[in-house]
């Protein structure tokens, strides 16, 4: 039996293989070894002079967070922190995610970290990242001319 050989089944298995492991965003937790944290999930917007960041933090507080912007990367770190519960007839179970998490999100342009603005509100932190100058100008000339034959 001749059985053709395809290529691309190869790069498919791989991609499915790294869509697996870039799909789960929960790292170990620091604090509690068998117990998972999920980092915030991120949404980045690119516009000629800014790089909107939008990142997904529900239930924390402003205070609890770290923000901290070079040239090239966003760095956000934060603890959701537990209250303990007690009821007269048992105990209460919980199924809310506790600890520190870590997230650095690198950008493919220069920023200007200096100018940075930030909007918190229901959970959703909305980070404008404005360009530097020589990102915002950046062009590429395009070569039209004919050979001579």
């Amino acid at each position: 039996m001749l059985v053709r050989y395809n290529p691309w089944q190869e790069l498919n298995a791989l991609e499915r293989h790294i869509n697996g492991l870039l799909g789960d965003t929960r790292v170990p937790s620091a604090r509690f070894e068998k117990d998972l944290i999920k980092v915030p999930a991120a949404e980045l917007q690119e516009t000629d002079d800014t790089i909107h960041l939008k990142l997904e933090l529900p239930g924390l507080d402003a205070k609890d967070l770290d923000i901290q912007v070079t040239e090239d990367a966003v760095h956000i770190s934060g603890e959701r922190k537990s209250e303990t519960k007690t009821e007269n007839k048992g105990t209460t179970k919980s199924e809310f995610y506790y600890g520190k998490f870590q997230r650095v999100i690198p950008l493919k342009t220069r920023i200007q970290n200096t100018n940075v603005t930030a909007d918190y509100k229901d959970g959703i932190l909305n980070l404008t990242l404005p360009k530097t100058e020589q990102e915002k100008n950046k062009v590429v000339k395009v070569n039209l001319e004919q050979p001579t034959a």
